[in-house]
């Protein structure tokens, strides 16, 4: 991991539901993302991992620990006292047909993040701009989210993201919901678009075929802890715990194919690549 000063940093986090026989989802959990770094954290459903990146964002409130942005707590407040710096924060969602909002056109979508950056005093670019990071025709600008596939819908919420100009994506799952030829292109462009801004992303999912090839770094979650972490071509080739062999174990093969040898993420296929416009070099 790089020696530069992380952009989140996350210490001993413990998130508890319930009452006096409360459930504890996190416990201890502790991590560290660097700037135009992708770390993801995977584990099956029912681990921990978004109640972790809820409580990085702030939407939950942890029992203990500590969440810094910037050297700066975290504190779950709603939106309307949320400090302008935070909205350097972005999430995209597992379901875009959930935080999409159906009333209103796509360009004002996009436009709810660009005003998040202007809050911070960052200047930022027209919806078009986005749409075209994004893979997607401006022509776009003026459907509802109805009017739209779940591809397409998928990658307005990661243009509204990407409007914000945000210093850290958090991503809960967000290629889950699509069709599998979508998942690897959506996967892939969200790594480049990081690369090219240069912001850290904490990606969620429990698909480690495609954390294989887009992550950084991986951290495996089991009943609310991490048991594993490192570089992701190192955990593939060497996993130290036996959870993390039976993820492993569990990613489905073609027939008559054997297990890819592990690739580092800048490795990935060249069909990931999409075509990211001059401009989006002056997101920083």
């Amino acid at each position: 991991m790089s020696a530069q000063k992380p952009v989140l940093h996350v210490d001993s986090l413990v998130v508890e539901y319930g009452g006096r026989a409360a459930f504890r989802a996190v416990d201890g959990v502790s991590f560290d993302i660097a700037a135009g770094e992708v770390l993801a954290l995977v584990g099956e459903s029912g681990c921990g991992k978004s109640s972790t990146a809820r409580a990085v964002i702030g939407m939950e409130k942890p029992r203990s620990g500590e969440v810094l942005y910037r050297d700066r707590p975290v504190q779950p407040l709603g939106m309307r006292t949320r400090p302008a710096e935070l909205t350097a924060i972005q999430m995209v969602f597992q379901d875009p047909n959930s935080s999409l909002n159906p009333r209103i056109r796509v360009a004002q979508q996009i436009a709810e993040g660009s005003r998040a950056a202007r809050a911070r005093g960052v200047d930022t670019e027209a919806p078009s701009h986005w749409l075209k990071a994004v893979g997607l025709s401006p022509t776009l600008e003026n459907r509802y989210p109805y009017q739209l596939s779940g591809g397409q819908r998928q990658r307005v919420a990661i243009a509204r993201a990407l409007a914000a100009k945000p210093d850290l994506i958090v991503a809960d799952e967000p290629i889950s919901a699509l069709d599998a030829s979508a998942q690897a292109s959506v996967a892939g462009m969200m790594r480049e678009l990081c690369v090219a801004s240069g912001a850290a992303m904490l990606f969620i999912s429990h698909d480690l075929s495609v954390v294989r090839l887009m992550a950084d770094r991986v951290a495996v979650m089991y009943r609310g802890r991490i048991v594993e972490s490192g570089a992701t071509p190192v955990v593939w080739a060497n996993p130290v715990h036996p959870y993390t062999e039976a993820l492993l174990d569990a990613i489905p093969h073609p027939d008559g194919e054997g297990v890819l040898p592990a690739a580092p993420a800048s490795e990935a296929p060249s069909s990931w690549r999409t075509d990211i416009p001059e401009a989006l070099d002056r997101v920083r």
